[in-house]
């Protein structure tokens, strides 16, 4: 089963505090990709989460997760005979029980996908399972993963086959995705908080945190 590791450092918070009562329990690090043939289809993502999507469980397996046949989800991902999956319908459990167990996601996951949208929605859910919450304002709530989802697939863009014009694509498909969900709240949104310029400044503060760590580290 080939597999990359994509980088997928802590990205700061740019939504107000009462959104998460845990944003960043434990530290995202890295996360292990497959795929059928790389990066795939790059239609931009929708409202729905596109097939060939799945968060495998690693051995040894928890058992706290619900789970289904991953080759039922994912028959073109070249997985072991008998790989189970976190079940499609179980993402927000899943937030909530790696929290409560203080499980590691990358101890207990990997993510397969067959398309950019599936990564682009791999990644928005990956960050959910790092920000825990009370989901109560779900606008914002997604706002903070589509904007760490775009900056991570952006990191790591030379590294799954992704080109600038499919990444500004699937950006302006976030925008739209954000507005939709604000609009729906009855709450005002300013896409410049996902614009290529925003998200490049959070790149940036992510960068200088992390450098400020290290140094701390260092001494």
């Amino acid at each position: 089963m080939p597999s990359v590791p994509l980088r997928v450092p802590p990205i700061p918070c740019i939504v107000h505090d009462s959104v998460f009562d845990a944003f960043g329990w434990c530290t995202s690090d890295t996360l292990t990709w497959v795929s059928a043939d790389g990066l795939g289809d790059c239609a931009p993502p929708g409202t729905e989460n596109p097939p060939g999507l799945g968060f495998v469980l690693q051995p040894p397996e928890v058992d706290f997760l619900p789970a289904e046949l991953a080759a039922l989800h994912l028959p073109r991902v070249p997985l072991p005979d008998g790989a189970r999956m976190l079940a499609p319908w179980a993402i927000d459990d899943a937030t909530d029980l790696l929290y409560e167990t203080r499980t590691r996601p990358r101890a207990a996951l990997l993510l397969a996908t067959t398309s950019l949208a599936a990564l682009f929605w791999g990644l928005h859910d990956w960050a959910h399972f790092h920000a825990h919450g009370p989901f109560e304002e779900r606008a914002a709530t997604e706002l903070q993963c589509d904007a760490t989802a775009l900056v991570w697939l952006r990191l790591n863009a030379e590294l799954v086959g992704l080109g600038a014009a499919a990444w500004e694509r699937t950006r302006v498909a976030a925008v739209d995705l954000s507005r939709g969900r604000f609009a729906a709240e009855g709450l005002p949104f300013d896409p410049e908080r996902l614009s290529a310029e925003a998200l490049d400044a959070l790149d940036a503060r992510a960068r200088d945190a992390r450098g400020a760590t290290s140094r701390g580290a260092a001494r």
